[in-house]
């Protein structure tokens, strides 16, 4: 039924509260009116310049926020929770803090102080790196940081963080490269003759 469907934009979507009812037909009244308003300028002005001036800008900062997401929760060393064993503190503490270098600068940070983020959401962006230095002294060995720079990470990650194997207990990333091929795959074949 249409009721038990999740999505961002009908107010009525039990993903929300419905006190936030109002909040999500606001948004979703806004992001209409931007299709529409892209579309007048591309009819108006042609699709090119609404190409270059909006979607490319947009698909940049997007595959900025994924890939800052993908790095901030996916790694092989953090757990992934099934609903009965996940718990607020769990679910925070499965975050990984990174340095993404100037980036940082640039995007206020919201990769080397995510964990943070995890535990107190609604802190502004300019007291993130005196809140961080304290929970990390108070999480200690709980605190998730990885050194790595975040373009060998995100190889690392991209070779390894494939799939869970269950959505229930305590599960970690595990990669195709590691699941045994099938009989009959011509690698296989060629290992059996060999032996």
């Amino acid at each position: 039924p249409a009721e038990d469907f999740l999505d961002h934009y009908r107010p009525g979507s039990k993903m929300f509260p419905p006190k936030v009812q109002n909040k999500i037909m606001i948004s979703t009244l806004g992001v209409v009116f931007m299709h529409l308003l892209l579309l007048h300028l591309a009819i108006e002005h042609g699709p090119l310049p609404v190409l270059l001036w909006y979607v490319g800008p947009y698909m940049w900062t997007n595959a900025w926020l994924v890939l800052y997401t993908w790095l901030q929760h996916s790694d092989p060393s953090v757990p992934q929770y099934g609903e009965d064993e996940w718990t607020f503190v769990k679910g925070a503490l499965t975050t990984i803090d990174r340095n993404y270098g100037i980036f940082d600068f640039f995007h206020h940070k919201i990769g080397s102080t995510h964990v943070l983020h995890h535990f107190f959401h609604e802190m502004p962006f300019y007291n993130a790196d005196e809140a961080t230095a304290a929970i990390k002294e108070f999480l200690g060995p709980l605190y998730n940081y990885d050194p790595t720079p975040w373009y060998m990470a995100m190889w690392r990650i991209a070779m390894t963080c494939h799939f869970v194997e269950d959505t229930k207990g305590i599960q970690y990333y595990k990669s195709f490269n590691d699941v045994p091929l099938s009989k009959d795959h011509p690698l296989t074949k060629n290992k059996v003759k060999k032996a």
